[in-house]
């Protein structure tokens, strides 16, 4: 989840698994993908975690821009499709058993994006096959949202790799703008008051207000600490371009 969780845990924190960020959810319950079956791991070829992401059509998932982002010698590069993976129906990451693992066959980026701050953090990437597991449809957003994601549950822990979620209140964009410099009303919405959050391995994850996916995880600084809220894509901003 957040800004450049892949930098500096002391700046802006991009809440990419392997960057520097936390667990999956701080202040956040066991979660079962039963009962939120849309929800997906994305992770490298080789298996490891890297975002979240939500399944809004059986062959596309919804997550952020940073997570099919990769550091180039030319500056920040798309992700080559094949080398990512979407992990359905697999509440524990560790069970290789359960659900269903998805080569992604194409990505697209937000064409604006450049950094997580500046916003435009939205991609979606369209799998090789669809699946057979019910989506979930764009929303508004309200007064509190769920946030879900196999990550980090404190700043300097490894991934959970469980699922968990937990509940956010939604700010106002006047609040957010006083608590983030780099909040762009409309384009993004933020959420927390310091107990509860996502971390390093929730990014791109969903943000499910009513039903109904909100946005997703972009960034933060740190983890849950106070007076530092999540910082999502608005998806209601992208609607038309997305399609969905």
């Amino acid at each position: 989840m957040r800004g450049k969780r892949f930098a500096v845990l002391a700046t802006v924190i991009a809440l990419v698994s392997g960057a520097s960020t936390a667990d999956a959810i701080v202040g956040g319950t066991p979660a079962r993908v039963s009962d939120t079956p849309w929800v997906v791991a994305i992770t490298t070829s080789d298996g490891q975690l890297m975002c979240g992401g939500a399944l809004v059509a059986p062959d596309k998932v919804m997550t952020a821009a940073h997570c099919a982002t990769i550091k180039g010698v030319l500056g920040k590069n798309q992700r080559p499709a094949d080398q990512l993976r979407v992990v359905a129906g697999r509440t524990d990451l560790r069970v290789k058993t359960d659900g269903i693992e998805a080569a992604v066959a194409d990505v697209w980026r937000h064409p604006d994006y450049r950094e997580v701050t500046q916003g435009d953090d939205v991609a979606i990437l369209t799998l090789a096959r669809p699946l057979p597991y019910r989506t979930i449809a764009l929303g508004e957003v309200g007064d509190d949202g769920v946030v879900l994601g196999w990550g980090r549950t404190a700043e300097n822990t490894p991934p959970s790799l469980t699922l968990r979620k937990a509940t956010v209140p939604i700010l106002s964009d006047q609040e957010c703008m006083l608590k983030e410099p780099d909040f762009r009303p409309g384009a993004m919405l933020c959420a927390g008051r310091g107990d509860r959050d996502a971390c390093t391995g929730d990014s791109g994850g969903p943000l499910v207000v009513r039903g109904r996916l909100a946005g997703v995880v972009s960034f933060g600084r740190g983890c849950a600490r106070a007076n530092e809220p999540g910082v999502y894509t608005r998806l209601a901003h992208y609607r038309s371009m997305l399609g969905f």
